[in-house]
């Protein structure tokens, strides 16, 4: 199979988790799922991407904030959605919370968590509703150290655009149609990596940050799994590369005959 078949194979894929809860919520509802869905709702990977990150936004207190000042010199954990959500964003929220509980690196100190909501409508109120809300429910998660964010018509168009955030408002019933993942976002801006659904590894979303952080955070195991691995955007996954196995054995190897001659040079009489 050719890049483009895995791609679109991928994105297909990505969607599975989004389309199922979407068309189960419209079959009970009685609204049938618009016959071009796939189409209007995904993730587009723009790998490498600079996010604009000054684009205007307003947190939960009602200040004005940006993505640069909510990342700080620290990767951000970023992820789109709307706070009256009925379903899919309440799944992701859980997952992102269920994650930071586990991830030994700190929400807030080491990286941060930004969710931007991509409905204009909506207000610091329902950012706040939200967050104390996924506080009572997962209080392990960090939720809130998280910056929830609500902004304008353009910032919105800006960051998804350039994320590759599709979706669509279904004018039949209001709600957002959009598809589930995060995005990792190094300091100064760049998208490093895409994770989908609603289900995040932590040990994989550890490397992905200590990845963007740009040399600030992981320790020298980090270093030499990511020296190991390469991200690969056909599987949204950190894979093994042979090459670079290869390269890191054979300089082991060097090391330990050099090590191994001055030993015996120095029990030479």
């Amino acid at each position: 199979m050719n890049t483009f078949g895995r791609e679109r194979r991928l994105r297909t894929i990505v969607l599975i988790a989004a389309l199922a809860v979407f068309a189960c919520t419209q079959a009970l509802a009685g609204v049938p799922p618009p016959p071009d869905l796939d189409a209007r709702a995904g993730f587009d990977q723009h790998i490498g991407a600079p996010l604009p990150m000054n684009a205007a936004l307003t947190d939960a207190d009602g200040r004005a904030t940006s993505l640069a000042a909510i990342a700080n010199g620290k990767p951000v954990l970023l992820a789109f959605g709307y706070y009256r959500c009925p379903n899919l964003c309440d799944l992701t929220l859980h997952g992102i919370a269920s994650v930071v509980a586990r991830l030994s690196l700190r929400v807030g100190d080491d990286y941060a968590v930004a969710f931007v909501s991509i409905a204009p409508d909506e207000t610091p109120a329902d950012a706040r509703e939200a967050r104390d809300m996924l506080v009572r429910m997962m209080p392990r998660g960090g939720a809130e150290h998280w910056r929830w964010t609500t902004a304008g018509p353009p910032s919105i168009a800006a960051l998804t655009r350039t994320a590759g955030f599709r979706y669509f408002k279904d004018p039949r019933d209001g709600q957002y149609v959009h598809p589930a993942g995060i995005l990792i976002v190094s300091p100064n801006g760049r998208v490093t990596q895409y994770v989908f659904g609603v289900d995040y590894d932590p040990h994989a979303l550890r490397l992905a940050l200590v990845d963007a952080s740009e040399g600030r955070l992981g320790n020298v195991v980090d270093r030499l799994v990511l020296l190991c691995c390469g991200y690969d955007p056909s599987t949204g996954r950190y894979s093994l590369l042979v090459s670079r196995l290869m390269i890191a054995l054979g300089c082991a190897f060097l090391l330990a005959m050099g090590f191994g001659a001055l030993w015996l040079r120095r029990r030479a009489p």
